[in-house]
């Protein structure tokens, strides 16, 4: 089933859902009707990257042969899958990323050694010994990143981002469609941490960060960037907790945020079977 965009080129949106939080299934994760699943619920034995290696597999696959892909995920680093899949299409990749953290840690100077947190070091070639080379991933130039918001960044992520050459700007529509303008018109692609909007109004994320922007101001900074820019692809990293993943108030974020990127979703009814692919009501 395709979702017809209302904004930018008006090109149909195809959902693809990855019901994933790094290697841990996420069985309450929203489906909506007619996505399509990149689901391996039989991963072997082994290391969380290498997991997360086959589950980015079918990611990109699922990706690669769509117009128009908009995967809903439970974390981060799956960008890396979408941006693969792209590149299957598209030379280049330009990344617009809007996300209350700077997910620019490396394994080197992480705290925590959460992999979460690294996501946009993955998409530039910072990360080299993480995971294996089968993705295919290409390395994104840092200056064809732009990183809107990171108000809650770790010491040293803060002094890597302030060497770099990402494009950093206040999750305010102005703000990222001038820093699109210095981009070059390559595809984008648009990633979106839920928890970037405020946890005030958010509940249940699984990283809450108060003081940030309203649901309303990201849904106004996705239609620019939608009406600004080529947008090959987009993300959604659902991050809630387990527990408040499928949520009916999860859903009805998800419906905003997905609706000012110009694609209407409808949902399955709670209680579906995973791998199920049910039919659309009438």
């Amino acid at each position: 089933m395709h979702f017809v965009s209302d904004h930018g080129s008006g090109v149909s949106w195809d959902p693809i859902v990855s019901p994933w939080h790094l290697d841990e299934h996420l069985p309450d994760f929203p489906v909506p009707i007619g996505a399509i699943e990149a689901n391996d619920p039989g991963l072997p034995a082994g290391s969380v990257p290498a997991r997360m290696s086959l589950l980015h597999q079918a990611v990109a696959d699922a990706v690669a042969p769509v117009a128009r892909p908009l995967v809903l995920s439970g974390d981060c680093p799956t960008a890396r899958a979408a941006v693969a899949g792209l590149q299957r299409r598209h030379r280049d990749v330009a990344v617009v990323w809007l996300d209350a953290h700077g997910d620019f840690n490396t394994p080197a100077i992480s705290t925590s050694g959460y992999i979460g947190g690294m996501a946009i070091s993955m998409l530039t070639g910072r990360t080299p010994d993480l995971f294996d080379d089968e993705l295919g991933l290409r390395p994104v130039p840092e200056a064809s990143i732009v990183l809107a918001d990171a108000r809650d960044l770790d010491p040293a992520e803060r002094d890597a981002l302030t060497d770099s050459q990402v494009r950093r700007v206040s999750a305010d529509p102005a703000a990222i469609t001038s820093a699109l303008d210095e981009l070059g018109g390559a595809p984008v692609y648009l990633h979106l941490d839920v928890d970037v909007i405020d946890s005030a109004q958010l509940s249940g994320l699984r990283f809450p960060t108060v003081l940030g922007p309203s649901l309303t101001q990201i849904e106004e900074c996705l239609a620019a960037v939608c009406d600004t820019a080529e947008v090959a692809g987009a993300g959604i990293a659902c991050a809630w907790l387990p527990d408040r993943v499928g949520d009916q108030s999860t859903r009805e974020a998800i419906t905003r945020l997905a609706k000012a990127l110009g694609a209407d979703l409808a949902w399955r009814e709670p209680g579906w079977r995973t791998g199920s692919v049910p039919k659309p009501r009438n």
